[in-house]
């Protein structure tokens, strides 16, 4: 395989987890058939972009973002609050007034766009934009692209602000993407992207953050080089709490400073040794600890006859159950508030998803770890019978 910014051939293997389904499409039935793809990462020596490794086998839009897609980002109140006080950061930094216009990349259904009072629009392909639609917030149901961002220009004009959160590992041709972020931005505009950093990722043995979805894993040194060569400058960074941490990249077209933030990331990033292939290996050795301890403590669990469930039937958690091989002779069921997810089946592991807890469980696995503090408060009542607490990653931990 080649890599999908330079082209240069890799070779240094990440992790290889196996095979597993889309993580986002769950089943309405138990046994409807379903295809399992490779999740094996390469790391690219030349520019350093991880990628998912697709050799043998094409995993396109059409299979990952269908009409059913489940994921909603209003459920997390949490989530929805870093979209608000982001909002309110950004019109005030950048100065946005009545004649600015915000472009929102994956802007889902409407989460982070409700809350600008200024003119806006979002591109979304899945469903979930029907929901920001219903909000009075115009939406493109659209694959973003460079040929998009033209048409979208010329049509509209080019954007003061354009946003993208968790979506740049969303996309296949990256290098394309990208380019539409210079195409339709004005050129004193601004661009920010959101994205787990992959330093936290290898240090903090968050492999379930690997599904289909992501083509990519991103570090700020891959990211600057992947901008530059579309002709936007990096010219600050913010570290954040998100997704186990993430960072908040900001781009332009003209010649601004390139802050110390950078700076510091990108020195960070070399001093761990991302610029090194012995950063990246034994990745795999800890990922296979944390699914035995899974393992272990699950089958502990039914030999006693102690109940396990788990809360929140996100990707992640996917990943996670389908490595370990976890059924529901395991894990009795999933309690996810998405109704879209409601009434199916995890995808591989045919768990079934519940909206509310049907028993009184000993054990409440937490599969959305970076929700886990809101989770905790929402389930706090399993407190009354004894009930505990449970997360896998980094490592096991009962609480």
């Amino acid at each position: 395989m080649k890599c999908r910014h330079c082209d240069a051939e890799l070779s240094l293997e990440l992790v290889d987890l196996g095979a597993a389904p889309p993580s986002n499409v769950f089943h309405a039935v138990r046994d409807e058939p379903e295809m399992s793809y490779p999740l094996r990462v390469l790391v690219c020596t030349n520019c350093w972009l991880a990628q998912t490794d697709m050799t043998h086998f094409t995993l396109g839009y059409d299979q990952l973002f269908t009409d059913e897609y489940p994921y909603f980002s209003s459920t997390s109140a949490s989530f929805v609050e870093h979209a608000k006080r982001y909002v309110e950061r950004m019109t005030e930094r950048f100065k946005l007034g009545p004649d600015s216009l915000t472009v929102e990349v994956g802007s889902n259904d409407g989460y982070l766009l409700q809350w600008l009072k200024t003119p806006c629009y979002g591109v979304e392909p899945t469903k979930t934009g029907e929901q920001a639609a219903a909000k009075g917030i115009e939406t493109f149901g659209k694959f973003f692209t460079s040929d998009f961002a033209r048409e979208a220009a010329a049509a509209r004009g080019q954007a003061d602000l354009m946003i993208a959160n968790n979506v740049l590992a969303h996309v296949p041709d990256i290098n394309d993407f990208v380019k539409g972020f210079e195409i339709l931005l004005k050129p004193t505009g601004v661009a920010t992207f959101e994205f787990p950093h992959l330093l936290n990722l290898v240090r903090f043995n968050q492999f379930d953050t690997i599904y289909s979805e992501h083509y990519s894993y991103l570090s700020l040194t891959a990211v600057q080089k992947i901008f530059a060569a579309a002709g936007l400058l990096v010219f600050d960074v913010e570290k954040l709490q998100t997704h186990g941490g993430s960072l908040r990249v900001y781009a332009c077209k003209d010649g601004r400073s390139v802050s110390a933030a950078v700076l510091n990331v990108l020195a960070e990033e070399r001093a761990a040794g991302m610029l090194e292939p012995a950063f990246y290996a034994g990745f795999q050795a800890v990922a296979d600890r944390v699914k035995d301890e899974l393992l272990e403590f699950l089958l502990l669990a039914k030999r006693m006859k102690r109940t396990v469930v788990g809360f929140g039937a996100a990707a992640k958690g996917n990943t996670l159950l389908n490595y370990a091989g976890v059924r529901a002779d395991l894990l009795a069921y999933v309690v996810d508030e998405t109704p879209a997810k409601q009434g199916k089946y995890l995808p591989g592991s045919r768990i079934p998803v519940v909206s509310f807890a049907t028993t009184r469980p000993d054990y409440v696995l937490i599969l959305p770890w970076n929700f886990r503090k809101e989770i905790m408060v929402k389930m706090a009542h399993i407190r009354e019978w004894g009930g505990r607490f449970v997360c896998a990653i980094p490592r096991l931990e009962i609480t």
